[in-house]
């Protein structure tokens, strides 16, 4: 037998091991998605279309890719085209090297860009930013660079204060009612809160959502969030804005 057929056959051995192994835990072996290379000179890849408008982009996803810590480096994790909410997957994109895509995501630190392979996706223009400044307590929404709306906001209290960077909005949610805790919908945001209420159970995404206490607006009351009128985010949510930039200061 030739070293190449020893060579396969060693192989094939070892895969069907592994699968008796996994049958043998009671559950399926599941197949492991094939890496991808980085871009080079002997395996290019294409880079993603530059929408005609100028202004921030966003990377609307066409199949699954791994998010890396940077191009070529470490997966973080694989992404599909659809979020945990089942919102279109649209990653703001806040840097570029060729080949590359610098992208928010909610499964990097705060504010830490994310690298995917630009050829996985699409670039959509983001007419829209939004600025946050946490000692005026107000939201300015921007739509190519010029204030369109200036929207009262509660932030997060003494202890769970709303963490500062760079952020993105990942998902436009519809909730359970303008009455609830959550208002009319919520934006959540690829930031996280590392500074958790004791025996908070609510997840630790921050989100600009509704409330249904008006009189709250512009004071220190939420475990992290930014809470806005329900009238305010009805207007957030008829400009679509899942991938755009989400500032927010001290």
């Amino acid at each position: 037998m030739t070293p190449r057929r020893v060579a396969a056959t060693v192989l094939a051995v070892a895969v069907l091991a592994g699968a008796a192994l996994a049958l043998a835990l009671g559950r399926s072996p599941e197949p492991v998605p094939a890496p991808e290379r980085a871009p080079s000179a002997q395996s290019p890849q294409r880079a993603a279309r530059v929408p005609p408008a100028r202004g921030p982009v966003g990377a609307r996803l066409l199949r699954r890719v791994q998010l890396r810590e940077r191009p070529g480096g470490r997966v973080v994790r694989t992404l599909g085209r659809r979020t945990g909410y089942d919102s279109r997957r649209i990653l703001a994109v806040v840097a570029r090297r060729p080949g590359w895509l610098g992208v928010l995501s909610d499964h990097m630190p705060n504010s830490r860009t994310g690298w995917i392979p630009a050829a996985g996706a699409k670039l959509v223009s983001e007419p829209y930013t939004l600025d946050v400044d946490l000692s005026d307590r107000k939201l300015v929404v921007r739509r190519r660079r010029h204030a369109v709306r200036r929207i009262a906001v509660a932030i997060g209290r003494r202890g769970s204060v709303t963490p500062t960077g760079r952020f993105a909005i990942t998902d436009a949610l519809r909730m359970g009612g303008p009455r609830g805790p959550y208002g009319c919908c919520a934006l959540a945001l690829t930031g996280r809160q590392p500074n958790l209420p004791r025996g908070w159970n609510g997840g630790d995404r921050i989100a600009i959502h509704g409330t249904a206490s008006e009189a709250e607006l512009g004071t220190p009351v939420s475990a992290g969030c930014l809470r806005a009128s329900n009238r305010n985010m009805r207007w957030l949510m008829a400009r679509k804005l899942l991938g755009a930039t989400v500032r927010i200061r001290a």
